[in-house]
């Protein structure tokens, strides 16, 4: 017999698909979202609807936002020379709580992991490429991958990619260990990170 009705078991099976959500953790938010109003229900639902529907990736950095180009690329109060390369949206998120970062940023959308079947051409590295041609401007890029072997393989690519055409290339210094994620890093290390960035050679 089913320990629980089919439709409840899909439900707790597409909330365990989520990044850290376990079993646990999904039967909790099932049987939340199950006790919720139907509005409430209605309105969670409607969220995730028009979220998926509404959002793209900025023309210019590839992070995600409901217009061509992001609130943070089309800010001219920004440092337009300098440009910080992430893995995903959500370290984009990290690095502006900190209040540290002035500069712009490219979203990579993930790394050189030929484990994974993820090579240069599944990330948006080509698109920063052709950012880096077109805005002469850019005078350093930030490689803040994360400090593990895929973060530091991608970061190592692009510097060598990137050392003829005279851009400095740095990464992320003290206070990140080894194998760490840069989302999880708090404000302190990060920023202590970012101001004693080093050249990659």
């Amino acid at each position: 017999m089913a320990r629980y009705s089919p439709s409840v078991q899909n439900l707790i099976s597409k909330l365990s698909d989520l990044p850290g959500i376990g079993g646990k953790s999904a039967q909790r938010l099932a049987f939340h979202i199950l006790s919720m109003s139907e509005n409430d229900a209605a309105a969670l639902a409607e969220s995730i609807t028009e979220a998926r529907r509404l959002t793209k990736r900025c023309q210019c950095c590839q992070n995600f936002t409901d217009t061509d180009v992001c609130p943070i690329c089309s800010d001219p109060k920004r440092d337009t020379s300098v440009v910080c390369v992430v893995e995903s949206p959500r370290d984009v998120s990290t690095f502006e709580r900190m209040h540290e970062y002035k500069g712009l940023y490219h979203v990579l959308h993930g790394v050189y992991n030929p484990m994974n079947n993820k090579n240069m051409n599944d990330i948006t590295l080509s698109q920063l490429i052709e950012r880096l041609q077109k805005h002469t401007e850019i005078k350093e890029v930030i490689m803040a991958t994360n400090q593990n072997v895929e973060g530091n393989a991608t970061a190592l690519f692009v510097s060598r990619l990137l050392s003829p055409t005279g851009i400095k290339v740095t990464r992320l210094a003290s206070g990140l260990p080894t194998g760490s994620d840069i989302e999880f890093a708090d404000d302190l290390t990060l920023a202590n990170a970012l101001k004693g960035r080093i050249e990659i050679n």
